[in-house]
Formats: structure tokens, sequence, C-alpha cells
């Protein structure tokens, strides 16, 4: 493509390089880069206002063509709690896992395989689909269990087995880090889940790992890994909020509005063993399944 086709331009680039220096963006923070852009690229004042969607998708497309010889891609998906549409630019072809070994240290990657598992094994029951984890559990696992250990003797290692594993302050670390690197979310109550990003970039490797059945155990064992009927996005919190009918779009079941997935699995876990044992016994049952904390309101989060 010549270098002053309009498909492709220097304010194609100078986008491209924006949102390579964040790891997403929405349609409200492209807003103000692409009226920069397009006020420095055509000499003249574009307000932030003047952006519309369609300028903001024609960027991505136009990018998208370019990227997409080396494996990259921006795709959008919602997120689960605002509803907002984020973008994110990923590695449309190989191992996310691998991808972050580049930037951390063996021991990281270990650590964060192990989080990983709590999440979507430990803390992912048909009784409790949590899928999220305290700062508290996450870095109680700072370094491999005994059986992981055994499995690195006995030449089976995986890659949440590996290592020596981290003292707690680098475990602490490391969660902010992938806050930092939009890899984890962190909510206001204090638990960590998967941000969109990670979500989108970790999809496949998601589903591979947790929804892995063995041929006899197919018919009994539920996936992991759920995908919404309607949009076949991978859920993780808050079923029904993004729509106002509260039937299943694929069996028309009507939920309950008692059983929720996310961090709010918790608020049944702890309300149930409150009216069982009377409020004050509770509280260590309660604290075995949650550490910290155990106060999740019955409310949206943010």
């Amino acid at each position: 493509m010549p270098e002053n086709d309009e498909q492709w331009n220097d304010g194609h680039r100078a986008f491209l390089q924006a949102f390579m220096a964040r790891s997403t963006l929405t349609l409200e923070e492209a807003k103000p880069l692409l009226a920069a852009i397009l006020t420095a690229y055509e000499r003249k004042e574009t307000l932030p206002e003047d952006i519309t969607e369609a300028d903001f998708n024609s960027y991505i497309s136009a990018a998208n063509t370019r990227i997409s010889p080396f494996d990259l891609e921006i795709r959008g998906t919602f997120h689960q709690m605002s509803r907002t549409r984020t973008y994110a630019l990923i590695n449309s072809t190989s191992d996310p896992i691998i991808q972050l070994a580049t930037v951390h240290t063996a021991e990281e990657i270990s650590f964060l395989k192990r989080v990983l598992d709590a999440m979507f094994e430990t803390y992912n029951t048909p009784r409790h689909e949590i899928m999220a984890i305290t700062a508290m559990q996450a870095v109680r696992l700072n370094k491999p269990s005994e059986n992981d250990r055994r499995e690195t003797q006995n030449g089976t290692e995986t890659q949440g087995s590996a290592g020596q594993g981290l003292k707690m302050v680098e475990a602490e670390r490391m969660l902010k880090t992938l806050v930092e690197e939009g890899w984890f979310e962190k909510s206001k109550k204090g638990y960590y889940c998967l941000s969109p990003r990670a979500l989108m970039e970790l999809r496949g490797w998601l589903i591979e790992t947790y929804n892995d059945v063995d041929e006899e155990d197919e018919e009994e064992r539920l996936p992991r890994i759920k995908q919404c009927a309607a949009c076949k996005e991978i859920v993780t919190m808050n079923f029904f909020r993004m729509q106002r009918s509260r039937n299943c779009p694929l069996c028309k079941t009507e939920w309950s509005g008692k059983d929720f997935v996310g961090e709010r699995a918790v608020l049944k876990t702890n309300k149930q063993g409150s009216r069982r044992s009377g409020g004050a016994a509770n509280a260590n049952t309660s604290r075995t399944m949650t550490d910290e904390p155990s106060h999740v309101e019955d409310e949206d989060d943010e």
C-alpha cells in the first residue's frame, strides 16, 4: 500500500502506536486521542465530541488490516460489570502464557498459573461459581504445593508446579503488576478476576485447559469455563445484567434471582451459612470459603 494512501496514513500510525502503549481502549478514551491526532494531521481543530463510533471503528479496521500479518488483532468485548465495550490489542495465535514468559520470570509464571487454577478450579464449583480470588488467597499460592513438588520430582512438571516459588512480598507485587498490565482487575470488595483483555487473549487457552474432559466423565462433568448462550463470550460474573429478560436465551428457563456467578456467589454462601448457624458459628465456615473479605454486599459492584 503506498505511503500516502488515505487508508493508511500518519494519523493511523499514531493511533496504532497510542493503542500499543495501552492495554485497553474504550470509545470514550479514544475520542480525545483521535481528536488530537486529527487536529495534528489535518491541521484544523477537531474536538472529542466530533469523534463518532464510526470514526473509531474505521481506525480499528485499518489497524487490523496492517497488523494481521503479524498475528495481532484489535478485538472488542463488553465489560461484564459496566457493559462498556472495551478493545484490546491481542496476539491471535501464540500461547498467551508463553507471551507472558517474555516479560516475567518462570517463578512468576508458575505463580500466575496457580492463581488461575484457584480461580477456575478451587473457587469454581457447581455450588459456588466465584471465579475470582482475594489477595490473601492468592498470596498463599506463592509456593508450589507438596503435590506439585512431587509431580516435579516424578518428572511430570506443569506450569504451576515449576520452581521454588515466590516470597509473599513478591507474590503481592506480581498481583499488582498483573493489574497494571491489564490482565487482572481488582474490585472494590478486594477480589481479583480476569480483565476483559485477559478473557479475550486467554479465551482459547482457558477453554482448552479447564474444559478438558475425559471421555468417561464427559456426561457428568460440567464445563468450568462457561459462555453466554446469546453473545458467546466467556461469563465470569453477573448473569442477566446486560439484558432486560431474566430468561435464559437458550433454554428459556427463568432465573431465580438467587444464584450468582462471580464474587456475588460468596454472598449466597455467607447468607446460607448464617441462617444455618445463627451467624456467630458461621464465621469460620465463611472464612474458609472466602478468607477475605466475607462482607460482600447485596448490591451491584461498580
